[in-house]
């Protein structure tokens, strides 16, 4: 039986929709946990009977799909970031020694393997998706806590193998620290804000199966806008960040990620609006503000969310 402390992920860029490329370097995804499977629609046979019974049942469209849940660590997934961005780091694009990445439209697809490491050989270990894009991106900062993520993919294709395929190597994954919430810095309009409790990111591309009469794989998903939304909890201390919304003012939310061995992540909204603000009530103690924003294309950056990596 397997067991997920035998479990491993890698994942390869595909130079051709759905194609796994020949002798693939397989490069590791550091991960807490996935549900990253096939998909099949159902069809069920509409005839009616005497007896009641269901004539027939087939196997519809499929899709691969899922989620892959990871703790936020320097350099271990840059290539996916550029991924669900759609853009590519500009090595000293935010100064000396920063490298820089901002949303984009260049869709990458990957083959992902999948591999149950206690499952014996003719029991085929080895599950590969194709035609993986990374779709969505959620992290979530939390008070004394690593910073959690969760990437969501939507793929074409599936099939298990017994083996490794002919020629594939296989990269050492990365040693850096979990990035945690305690250690970086977080700034509301340029100014320092101490009292947040909770962060609440996400990217969403809006990637969508599409189906066509003749074969059970999609096609390559069409893709929607950008969209950076996410979610700031504060304890309620006055109402300057609850005026912002009333008063419909724009904002901007920078947030400095630095791990232990002086590596740093530093993702920037330059451009916000709140869309609510609810300072509720549970009890006796203290009341938090719950401030839900949506990210806006920034005229000076041309873009809507800029990631900067700097090495220690």
């Amino acid at each position: 039986m397997a067991n997920g402390s035998r479990h491993s992920m890698r994942y390869v860029a595909e130079a051709s929709y759905g194609v796994t490329p020949a002798a693939p370097a397989f490069k590791p995804i550091r991960h807490t946990g996935t549900t990253l499977a096939l998909s099949k629609e159902s069809l069920q046979s509409e005839e009616i009977r005497d007896d009641r019974q269901i004539a027939d049942f087939r196997h519809g469209a499929r899709q691969t799909g899922g989620d892959i849940n990871l703790e936020l660590s320097y350099g271990s997934f840059d290539d996916l970031l550029e991924a669900v961005l759609l853009g590519t780091w500009e090595v000293d694009g935010g100064g000396s020694g920063i490298d820089r990445l901002k949303a984009g439209v260049l869709r990458r697809s990957f083959t992902v393997e999948r591999f149950f490491g206690d499952i014996l050989t003719a029991d085929r270990p080895y599950h590969r998706f194709t035609g993986v894009e990374f779709n969505t991106l959620g992290l979530a900062i939390n008070a004394n806590a690593m910073i959690t993520g969760t990437m969501g993919v939507i793929g074409k294709g599936f099939a298990t193998d017994t083996a490794i395929i002919s020629g594939a190597t296989y990269g050492a994954p990365t040693t850096t620290s979990p990035l945690d919430s305690f250690t970086g810095v977080l700034e509301e309009a340029g100014v320092p804000i101490a009292v947040i409790t909770e962060i609440q990111l996400n990217v969403e591309n809006g990637l969508e199966a599409r189906f066509v009469v003749g074969s059970k794989d999609t096609i390559r998903p069409s893709i929607g806008r950008s969209n950076v939304s996410g979610t700031i909890t504060a304890y309620f201390e006055d109402s300057l960040l609850l005026d912002k919304f009333v008063n419909e003012t724009e904002s901007s939310i920078k947030l400095e990620l630095p791990d232990a061995q002086g590596n740093k992540y530093t993702i920037t909204l330059p451009r916000i609006k709140y869309n609510g603000g609810q300072p509720d009530v549970e009890g006796e103690g203290p009341i938090t503000l719950s401030m839900p924003f949506q990210a806006l294309l920034d005229s000076t950056t041309a873009t809507n969310i800029i990631i900067d990596r700097e090495g220690a």
